[in-house]
């Protein structure tokens, strides 16, 4: 399920994105405190991160905050625009700031706090990045990312490509992590378990798939499949692969650094 941000209204969503946050007055007798945008976004945070986006609705938050959909209308005009301010919300969660003696240190703990981020809000996965929603929090994280990776020297044009590059090895390797976790707890089949239901199959089914396959084969045989850590095989997997990437991809900017600074 992929969901494509900055669909709604264009006018209300950036007046909602950078405008005040309007809490409505109480009406009537009782407890009930009265709404606001904040705590519809909250409560849609909520149900995203523990259901999914498919569980999202104007209903299921109306529900959650003890009120009917209609009754949030007044706050935010739809669906589309909840959408936008929950991803751009969500993205606000990022550090501003990474004290560390130098630029890779702290693009290391910046890429880290990102994985972190997807993995607390793995719908974060759903909502495209083909559509900016241009709020303050995407601004944030372009900041951030940005002033990061100026501190390497590199012309600030270059920069935004090794952004776009390590936004991307975030975001693709920690995808399979997400799903990883998405997959035992929607089948009830743990990751071991499915595992080695088919690879035992297959050595019975396919008799001569190490003559077919031998360098996917040789993985096995050098112990790449095994592990003594709990953690389940495609997560770590994944972050093993998001590490690596992330390392190839500075190693490419520590190399950028040297060629641009000339013969010595």
């Amino acid at each position: 399920m992929v969901v494509f941000a900055g669909q709604g209204d264009a006018r209300r969503s950036m007046e909602l994105l950078w405008g005040p946050r309007v809490v409505a007055p109480r009406t009537g007798p009782g407890p009930k405190p009265g709404l606001s945008v904040e705590a519809i976004v909250a409560a849609a945070i909520d149900i995203a991160d523990a259901d999914g986006m498919a569980a999202l609705s104007m209903r299921s938050v109306g529900e959650r905050l003890g009120r009917t959909a209609m009754a949030l209308y007044t706050y935010v005009p739809g669906k589309t625009e909840l959408v936008d301010l929950m991803y751009d919300r969500t993205l606000g969660e990022l550090p501003s700031s990474y004290p560390s003696p130098d630029w890779r240190s702290a693009a290391l703990a910046l890429a880290d706090e990102l994985w972190d981020l997807h993995l607390r809000h793995p719908w974060l996965l759903q909502v495209s990045p083909a559509r900016p929603v241009l709020g303050p929090g995407e601004f944030h994280v372009q900041e951030t990312l940005l002033s990061v990776l100026a501190a390497t020297g590199l012309p600030l044009a270059r920069v935004r490509w090794v952004v776009s590059a390590l936004f991307n090895i975030v975001r693709g390797s920690v995808q399979a992590a997400a799903e990883s976790r998405q997959a035992a707890r929607e089948t009830g089949l743990s990751e071991e378990d499915w595992w080695y239901a088919r690879s035992a199959l297959l050595g019975e089914l396919v008799p001569d798939l190490t003559a077919r396959f031998p360098t996917v084969s040789r993985l096995g045989s050098e112990g790449e499949y095994e592990s003594s850590s709990d953690e389940p095989y495609l997560e770590r997997e994944a972050r093993l692969s998001f590490e690596a990437g992330l390392e190839l991809l500075l190693d490419g900017v520590e190399a950028a650094i040297v060629k641009a600074s000339g013969p010595r």
